[in-house]
Parts: structure tokens; sequence; C-alpha cells
């Protein structure tokens, strides 16, 4: 396996201790980046005076973005391997489509976990009601699906067309096995596979489309972005037991709170034969909860932070194909970071 840390340039050290540093990851898209926030904010904002206060919170500054800037990333690597001078407009409209799905998936799901903030700041919902929310999430999924198939690429169109469809099967099956102490590793990645990682996949693979590369390397763009989603998801999953509530801007233990059993539950279930009662029980007795989340901590954590590196490392290997360059280097680093969070 890779090594966890290595020494990058974007890794600012102070003190002995190395930490990634997102903006110098994303330094190469940067200027990318913003070409596509200004745009989003007009097309959501300019037809739609009730959406225009909504696209200033929703695509306003702040936020890392994660998902476009692997498109343009992935976009420049690739180009870069078939020695285009640019990045095609194409590229640039998929990064948008990408973050519109990603968007309007988060804005519906506030609504369906009546969540009152997000990474601190308020949601839609609670800004301007459930009506502007969930018509704001319509308004997305629809302008993305008019700017999808306007990319006329038939390959294109059917790999981000599965995403939208994966979205809503994440969804309902994680609502149908709430408190299912039964719930298998396999049936958690593929829902997480459905909820977080389709999407990063589907994009990354989509981007490397339309540099006209070999299927080889088309395949390995995908297993980049699957293995990189689920990497990312099983690290947020992890966080919602070892952070505060003051790091977190949520309760801790939500996801269990609720009866979401993820990566750490699912293995603390197999570790302590305690944790099951109390699950089934619904936490319906005072310190229920609160006992759930310290056995959670104490035997789920350390195989949830495997099961991560193992993601991160196929990841880190379908980047093989791609040219030495600043484009994949903050690739790799974007895998570093993603891990980084839970040493």
């Amino acid at each position: 396996p890779l090594s966890p840390l290595r020494r990058s340039s974007s890794m600012d050290c102070k003190d002995g201790v190395c930490s990634m540093d997102i903006d110098a990851i994303t330094a190469p898209v940067m200027a990318d980046m913003e070409q596509m926030r200004m745009n989003l904010r007009d097309i959501v904002g300019r037809k739609n005076p009730l959406l225009l206060a909504a696209a200033d919170q929703i695509f306003g500054a702040g936020g890392k973005r994660l998902r476009p800037v692997l498109v343009f990333l992935v976009a420049r690597s690739t180009a870069q391997l078939m020695d285009m001078p640019e990045i095609t407009d194409r590229q640039r409209r998929l990064a948008e489509i990408t973050e519109m799905i990603h968007t309007a998936s988060l804005v519906h799901d506030d609504v369906l976990d009546d969540c009152d903030t997000r990474r601190g700041a308020q949601t839609i919902h609670t800004l301007y009601g459930t009506r502007v929310a969930i018509l704001a999430g319509d308004f997305l999924f629809a302008q993305s699906s008019w700017y999808l198939a306007n990319l006329d690429n038939l390959e294109v169109i059917k790999l981000i067309s599965q995403v939208i469809a994966d979205f809503a099967d994440g969804e309902i099956s994680q609502a149908g096995a709430l408190f299912n102490c039964d719930v298998t590793l396999e049936g958690y990645l593929e829902k997480s596979h459905n909820k977080t990682a389709s999407l990063i996949a589907a994009s990354c693979k989509s981007a490397a489309v339309f540099s006209e590369v070999s299927e080889d390397i088309k395949v390995d763009m995908y297993e980049y972005g699957k293995h990189l989603g689920l990497a990312f998801q099983v690290v947020d999953d992890i966080l919602d037991f070892t952070q505060t509530e003051e790091q977190l801007g949520k309760p801790q233990g939500q996801d269990l709170a609720s009866g979401n059993l993820t990566a750490p539950t699912i293995f603390a279930l197999r570790r302590d034969a305690s944790l099951r009662a109390l699950v089934e029980s619904q936490f319906k007795t005072e310190g229920d909860l609160e006992k759930a989340i310290a056995i959670v901590n104490e035997v789920g954590i350390e195989d949830a932070r495997t099961l991560a590196r193992e993601e991160a490392d196929m990841a880190l290997a379908a980047l093989k194909g791609l040219p030495e360059g600043e484009a994949k280097q903050s690739l790799v680093d974007m895998v570093q970071y993603i891990l980084e969070r839970i040493y």
C-alpha cells in the first residue's frame, strides 16, 4: 500500500506537523472554479427572482466544491495526456452540471432530514421555507438535465443520468434500513456508492471522455472517482463519531441517533454484542445514545480507518496512466487531504 503521508508541495508544515493545504491542491484550477461559480449564480438567479437569494446562499463564496475541482483536474490532466492546448467548453459545462446535481441533492437532503444548518450556514428551507427549497432543488436537477442533453454525447448522458437514479436509490435504501443491525458492509458500501461515489466517479470519467482518451484511461478515471468518493464517505462517517459538536456543526453521532448505521457502527456491532440491543431499542432510555457512541468510538473506528485507507489506495492506483504534472499531483494530494482528516 502507498504510504499515508508523503511530502508534497501542497503540504503546509509547522512544528513538525504537516497538513495538506486545500488552496494549494486547487491552485491549478482556481481560475476555472471562479468562472464556474459566477456562471452558476447567473444561471439560477437570472430567470428566477424567487431563487436569486437562494442562489447567492447556494453558490456564494465559500465551500470547497471538491466535485467540480476534480472535474477540472481530470480534464487538465487528460488534456495534457492528449497534448490538447486547453480544456474544452464541454468540460467546463460538465463541472457546472456536476455542482448543480450535487447542490440539488443537498438542498433536498436538508429538507428530508430537516437540517437547520450545513457547514455552519443556515439551510435554504430554514431561510426561505420548504417550498423554495424544493423548487430550487427541482430547478437545479431540471437545468442540469437540459445542459447534459446539450453536451450531445450519449456516453456522458448515460453516465450522469445514472447518477440521478443512484441518488434516489441511495436515499430510499437508507430510509428502509434504519436501526437495522443486520445491514452488511457490502450494503453500506453500495448505499455510499449511490449517495456519494457515483457522482464523483461518473463526472471524473466524463471529464476524460471529452479529452478523447483511450478506454482504459476512462475506466481508471471512473475507478479513481469511485474509490475517492467511498474513502470520502467513510471518513465523513468516522468524523461523525470522533469530532466534537463544535467541529461538526451538528450534534455528535447524529447518523446513529437517526438510525443510519455507517461503517464505524457496522464494525463495532461485530466486536461488541451489547451495542445491538441499544440500537434496536432506538436509544429509548436516557444515556443509551451516549453509551452507543462510546462503544463505537472504542471498537469501531480503527476498522473504519483501515477501510478508508484501502479505498484511498485503490484511488491512487488508478492514476497510474496520467502524465506527471501539477494536475495529477493535485489528484494525488486530494486523496491525502481526505484521509488526513482522520489521522
